[in-house]
């Protein structure tokens, strides 16, 4: 019943609305630059075959652009074929090192990283114990690569304050 109340109204006064279509007037090119103007009256006038030649439809070319078929595919990138081609295997878990991780909700680590706790905690003892706290112990304990723990041990420090008495002036006695 839907189908023909929808034909119906799609029907409906079809024939008045493409004429009006037709009769309509067709869109004019875009004005011309007022410097190219000129050039093309004085070609069109010194060579008035030109205005026929691009009135004329050539049948030739129409029925070659008929045959015109251009078939293209998006260009497969690499990563696709790289990941489509080898299964990615599930990553390794381990649990967190200490009795912190309750308060951030980690439950489980990626082996190969670590958390901020851990890397301070394991900062502070190397800094504290640097005899017990080796980078080959912090990389078989936390299972991280020995380049990477060597890195963190040289470029990162733990947050330290020294509070220094002024030289000129003694320091204030507590009581």
């Amino acid at each position: 019943m839907g189908a023909a109340v929808t034909r119906a109204i799609r029907n409906f006064n079809l024939e008045n609305r493409a004429e009006r279509e037709i009769s309509r007037m067709k869109p004019s090119p875009a004005p011309r630059h007022p410097s190219t103007k000129n050039l093309l009256r004085e070609q069109m006038s010194s060579h008035p075959e030109i205005k026929g030649e691009i009135a004329r439809k050539d049948d030739k070319l129409l029925s070659l652009l008929k045959d015109v078929y251009v078939h293209s595919k998006d260009p497969v990138s690499f990563v696709q074929v790289k990941d489509a081609g080898t299964p990615q295997k599930p990553k390794e878990f381990r649990l967190p090192k200490d009795h912190h991780s309750d308060m951030m909700n980690v439950k489980n680590i990626p082996k190969g990283k670590i958390s901020i706790v851990e890397a301070l905690t394991l900062l502070n003892n190397h800094k504290l114990y640097p005899d017990t706290w080796t980078a080959e112990k912090i990389a078989e304990e936390y299972h991280l690569e020995q380049q990477d723990v060597n890195s963190l041990l040289k470029y990162f420090v733990t947050f330290e304050v020294k509070i220094l008495p002024p030289e000129g002036k003694k320091a204030i006695q507590s009581k």
